[in-house]
């Protein structure tokens, strides 16, 4: 079966931001002055095969430590779409 993963990988907290700094300054200069705090991150997507949804989750999780995000100053989350029993309609037949 072939499987979309999201991958949302953002820094740490305590880690320093310069992108969100330089985004967070762009936007005042726009004059968004309501924007408080803005932390940039990457957002990435995958499809692959796999045999079911527990393998599939293990691979992109496995992909995600070893090579997507670094542990020690970034956090991530993934959400894996899977296959609808129609398969069929808009959205190609994926679901949450």
């Amino acid at each position: 079966m072939t499987y979309r993963a999201e991958v949302f990988v953002t820094l740490k907290p305590v880690v320093n931001d310069p992108a969100g700094l330089t985004i967070k300054g762009g936007l005042h200069a726009l004059g968004f002055d309501s924007v408080r705090e803005v932390r940039a991150g990457k957002y990435l997507v995958l499809t692959l095969d796999a045999d079911d949804e527990d393998q599939a989750r293990s691979r992109v999780e496995e992909m995600t430590r070893q090579l997507l995000a670094n542990a020690v100053i970034e956090d991530y989350r993934i959400e894996l779409k899977v296959p609808s029993p129609s398969g069929g309609g808009q959205g190609g037949g994926l679901r949450t």
